[in-house]
């Protein structure tokens, strides 16, 4: 299938706005950068209330919003880490994805303010979500959460985080996970499958774009890491069922459909969903993509069938 043709105006626009290739930019500049992108989101008719706080950590305070849709009764919870390459993005730049399936699921949502490299290189960023994982389930009855229905989600690098403490939570004995929600996941930071060579430029997400979030993430020497890379783990069997969504243009597509499949080969039921036309980012697009608002549709029905068993 051709390029969306929404994909296309939005490429066409930032094309004529002159914005730098992402390996041009420093870590500050992409920030601001990336934060504009938050207004293609879009945002629930009544939104849940919303509460910053800060919660402790081993080795810093993490910073997290909670999302706490109006019920009489315990509701699930999901743990919410953002893309951004590792490098950028925070709650404020998925706050309207945040708000969307804390409404619509109904949902309990933490949204983590995980720490960012370079000032924070791997594996900082999974210490937090490890961290963020544990205090959800552990404060799960002061949260007004049950915390027999918790579930983890992330889009891009926060997929890639998501899928990790997932593994993490099943070696460790627990915080038992119901559910995993990989959006476009990075699993394989070698970067070997031909997705990459395939859609590695013209896209938005570029292969010197992904040079520069790795290099700033971690050393080649630890990319095969199953902390960094979760298709290289020794094995996925007892994780928990998983929802990965792939767009079709992004040099992510085949990473995240062999984790898909790796998963079902393992025993775990995962399907893999592929939306044609779409490039990497489309999910947070859902002002200006159709296909976005059915990506989001199609992830709050997963976890609420996962969250809310017959």
């Amino acid at each position: 299938m051709p390029l969306d043709p929404q994909v296309r105006t939005i490429l066409d626009h930032l094309e004529a706005l002159g914005q730098p290739p992402i390996d041009q930019l420093g870590p500050e500049e992409l920030r601001t950068a990336f934060a504009r992108l938050a207004a293609l989101g879009r945002y629930p008719e009544e939104r849940a209330p919303i509460e910053d706080r800060l919660i402790p950590a081993p080795t810093a305070e993490i910073p997290v919003r909670l999302y706490r849709p109006k019920c009489d009764s315990p509701l699930p919870a999901v743990v919410y880490f953002h893309g951004g390459g590792w490098v950028i993005g925070n709650i404020e730049t998925h706050d309207s994805i945040c708000q969307q399936l804390s409404t619509s699921v109904p949902a309990f949502v933490v949204s983590v303010d995980y720490r960012l490299a370079p000032e924070h290189p791997f594996p900082a960023a999974v210490e937090d979500c490890v961290a963020a994982t544990s205090w959800v389930y552990e404060h799960a009855g002061d949260l007004g959460v049950d915390a027999s229905r918790l579930a983890v989600a992330g889009d891009s690098a926060g997929g890639n985080l998501a899928a990790v403490v997932s593994i993490k939570a099943r070696d460790a004995g627990g915080p038992p996970i119901s559910f995993q929600l990989l959006v476009y996941p990075a699993t394989d930071l070698t970067r070997a499958l031909p997705s990459h060579k395939d859609n590695g430029e013209g896209y938005l997400l570029t292969t010197g774009g992904m040079d520069w979030f790795l290099d700033h993430y971690l050393p080649v020497s630890k990319r095969k890491d199953p902390d960094a890379s979760p298709l290289f783990a020794d094995t996925l069997s007892g994780l928990p069922p998983a929802l990965v969504i792939t767009a079709e243009f992004d040099p992510l597509r085949d990473e995240g459909e062999a984790y898909a499949d790796r998963l079902l080969e393992s025993g775990v039921p995962a399907r893999a969903s592929r939306y044609k036309g779409m490039i990497h980012g489309f999910y947070s697009m859902d002002f200006v993509l159709a296909q976005a608002t059915v990506a989001i549709e199609e992830s709050v029905v997963a976890l609420r069938h996962a969250l809310y068993p017959t």
